[in-house]
Parts: structure tokens; C-alpha cells; sequence
């Protein structure tokens, strides 16, 4: 028994670590291209380098850092644009077919959509009464909720199968929307783009995954207008 609470004490750790540094990374406290010192993060969190070194393993799979041989890992370059089309090519794809699956189960999902819809547009007046440069703790509550707002969607397909793949995404896409907010229009774009989602569900739920393609287009040609 005590081998076993030994793997999962030790399985718990990375993962907290795992958050931190993930945390930081999303935040811009870490700048991109930056050197990620495993030592230098073990004694910042009071960890040994183990948890830290199996964090950035899985970190590397998610593509936010990078590891050069002899050299270690660093943060890696924003998205550019043929990364960004390949991304919102595989987020239609999935979204689309969430969206379709969930349309099954409508009346259990439109009251939590209509929750988080509420939750994304609060934060979005937030973000829009904010004086520039939008605070972090403001923003990172508007990426929040404008996530939650599809993880809905997903939870709702019942395909464990295409959450996994979703959320493999979860970390670019995340950090491509920091990097994507581009000013009152795009915030009111997107609360106006879900809000039509919302209400596909709610009028003709065989045309939500058409209102979601729309959306996520939109999402991706306001992000590569900046590049």
C-alpha cells in the first residue's frame, strides 16, 4: 500500500508543477523564446528537478515549450501564421462534429450553455470597461469563460474520445487567444458569435455545428489579421 501512495503522492506533485509552470507560460510571465531553467524552477517551487523535468516532457508534447539538444527547453515562439491555419483547421473539424453529436442531447446542454454564455459576456463587459492594457486577472478571466463556453459543447457529444483530442489542443489554443484579443470589436464578435450559437440550440439545434464553423472562422480571421 505505502508503494502505491508513494506513486500517486509523487503522480500529484508533477501535476501541480505541471499547472505552475503551465500557469506561467500562459500568463506571459515567461516570455517566449525564453530559457526554462529546470534546476532554477525546482528551487523557485521548492521541488526536486524530477516533478519539473516530467512536467516539461509533457509540455513539449503540448507545444508551448520547446528542447534543444544540450541546451534544455525554452518557450516556444508565438504561432505562426501557417501553424495558426493548421490549428483552426483541426478545431473545425472537432468542434463541428462536437456540435453535431451534442445537438442529441439539447435539452440537458442548453442550460449550461446559457450559463456560460452569461458567464462569457460578463467577463467580456469586464475586458470592454477596462482601461489599456487590460489587466492579466481581467483577461485571464475572459479566455476563461470563453473556453468554458465550448467545453460545454464537448461535454455534451459524448465522445470521451473527442474531448481527449479537444483538450490536446487546449494549451495552443489558449495561448493563441492571449495572443489574438484585439481590442472591443473582437470581444464583441465573439460574445455576438457565441450568442448565436446559443440560439441554434435553441430554435434548430441541426444548425448549431454551421454556427460554431462560423465562429471558429471568425476567431481565426481576426488571429491571423495581426500577422
Amino acid at each position: 500500500m505505502s508503494t502505491g501512495e508513494g506513486r500517486l503522492d509523487r503522480r500529484a506533485l508533477r501535476d501541480q508543477v505541471y499547472d505552475r509552470v503551465l500557469e506561467l507560460l500562459l500568463s506571459g510571465e515567461i516570455e517566449a523564446g525564453e530559457r526554462l531553467s529546470i534546476d532554477t524552477m525546482a528551487r523557485d517551487l521548492s521541488v526536486s528537478p524530477t516533478p519539473v523535468r516530467e512536467a516539461m516532457v509533457q509540455l513539449e508534447r503540448t507545444g508551448l515549450v520547446t528542447r534543444e539538444a544540450l541546451k534544455g527547453y525554452r518557450v516556444a515562439p508565438p504561432l505562426d501564421p501557417e501553424q495558426l491555419t493548421e490549428l483552426f483547421d483541426a478545431r473545425v473539424m472537432l468542434e463541428e462534429t462536437a456540435a453535431r453529436l451534442a445537438a442529441a442531447a439539447t435539452d440537458r446542454l442548453l442550460p449550461a450553455l446559457r450559463e456560460a454564455h452569461d458567464r462569457h459576456r460578463a467577463a467580456s463587459d469586464e475586458v470592454l470597461a477596462a482601461d489599456e492594457p487590460v489587466p492579466l486577472p481581467v483577461t485571464q478571466r475572459y479566455f476563461d469563460a470563453d473556453r468554458a463556453f465550448h467545453d460545454v459543447i464537448f461535454a455534451h457529444s459524448g465522445n470521451r474520445y473527442l474531448v481527449e483530442m479537444y483538450d490536446g489542443l487546449g494549451a495552443l489554443t489558449h495561448r493563441m487567444r492571449q495572443s489574438a484579443l484585439r481590442g472591443p470589436d473582437d470581444v464583441r464578435e465573439a460574445v455576438a458569435e457565441h450568442e448565436a450559437v446559443l440560439k441554434a440550440y435553441e430554435s434548430d439545434p441541426a444548425t448549431a455545428p454551421e454556427a460554431l464553423r462560423r465562429h471558429v472562422t471568425g476567431v481565426r480571421n481576426r488571429s491571423l489579421s495581426g500577422h
